[in-house]
Parts: C-alpha cells; structure tokens; sequence
C-alpha cells in the first residue's frame, strides 16, 4: 500500500490535471478524504501532509474519533457523507461542518430544529436518488423540487446536491443529470464522483469528490 501522503499527492495532481482539462481551477474542487472506519493512525499523516476536509459515514464513528483529531488540528473541516437518521440530527449539527445526505422531509424538520438549539447553520446537500435503486438513499428526482422547497422554508442553507451512481455502470450520465438538476434549481454544489470515478466526476461539474480508499486502502 502507498503511504497515505503520496497517496494524497497523486489524488490532488489528479484533481489539478482533470480541472485544467476540464477548463476549471483546481481549487474549485474540494477532496472530501473519506476516513470512515479508518483509525487516528491512518488519518494523521493525512493531517500532517496538509489535508483538511475528511468525510465520516456515521455519526457515532466520527463521535469516537474526530474530538481529539480537532482539537489538535482546529481548522479541520469534517463531512457527513453517509445517511443520517433523524434522531442524530443534534449530534450531527454539533459535530459536523457539513452534512450530503439530507434526503426527506422528517431530516429536514430534524436539522432545522437542531440547528436553531445549536445557534449553527451546517451547509447541507440533498441526497437524489439518481439512479432510483431501492435499495439506496436519496430523494427520488420527482421528489426534489419538493423537498428543495421544505429546506428553504425551513431556512436549511442547502448548498448543492449528492449523488451515488449505481455501481457496475458507467456513472457520466448520472453525474451529467445531477449536474442539469443542480443548475436547474439555481444551486452551485455538485458532490459526486468516488475513488474510481472522481476524475469523470470533476470533467461533469463537481465541486466536492468524497475519495476513500484511494487515500487509505481497503477498509479497516
């Protein structure tokens, strides 16, 4: 396994080459380095080669792991990228810097509500369900313009949109799609594209790839 700051390096000359190549500036892509099940070991050299946005998929994980990480290196930023269930709104708004997966309306009332106890605004993105499999989270595209309307009523700062394509097909009509939904609705974030398609992800629009085992290696 490539030690993690090489790793981290590769990634970031990845990003830079695909954003010049797509016309972009690199620093228009933020590299979410998703650390979930991934201990503090794994993490710090991360840390130490300059890296500042990490993603985490479940709340109490990154309950477990993050506090002594930030109180160490305070100008971390971290992101939930994974579901999040309404009775962890509190601990998520509390911990969180950002949050990709609001997808329903109950999370909408949840994270209003804890963000009005917490006196924080968290920038959240809707989950859209892009290839409508059963099996995964999201907001159905029907649903969207709906939801959008409850997040803004509840004055949730929603600032872009997530995907997951479906795995095992090629992902650029999905990303085109939730690119176009994106625009259509006026929002400017675009998270999409993983460690095996980031690069067809940034030439599509996105803003935010949420890159794991390209960094760590297999899950712990």
């Amino acid at each position: 396994m490539t030690d993690p700051a090489t790793a981290l390096a590769d990634i970031q000359a990845r990003i830079a080459r695909t954003a010049q190549i797509a016309g972009r500036k690199a620093d228009a892509v933020t590299l979410v380095a998703v650390s979930k099940t991934h201990p503090a070991e794994r993490i710090t050299p991360l840390i130490a080669a300059g890296q500042r946005v990490f993603g985490e998929n479940r709340v109490q994980e990154a309950a477990e792991k993050w506090p002594a990480l930030r109180e160490a290196h305070p100008d971390i930023k971290l992101h939930l990228v994974g579901q999040l269930q309404s009775n962890k709104a509190e601990d998520a708004v509390a911990l969180f810097d950002c949050i990709h997966s609001l997808d329903r309306a109950s999370l909408v009332s949840a994270l209003g509500k804890a963000m009005d106890k917490a006196g924080r605004q968290v920038p959240c993105f809707v989950q859209v369900n892009i290839g409508a499999e059963e099996q995964k989270g999201g907001c159905a595209i029907a649903d969207l313009p709906a939801l959008l309307a409850e997040a803004r009523s509840a004055q949730l700062p929603v600032i872009g949109l997530m995907c997951v394509p479906p795995l095992g097909i090629e992902p650029a009509p999905f990303f085109a799609l939730l690119d176009k939904l994106a625009t259509d609705h006026g929002l400017a974030g675009r998270s999409m594209g993983m460690s095996d398609d980031f690069e067809t992800a940034i030439m599509l629009g996105a803003t935010h790839v949420r890159v794991g085992s390209a960094l760590f290696g297999a899950r712990g």
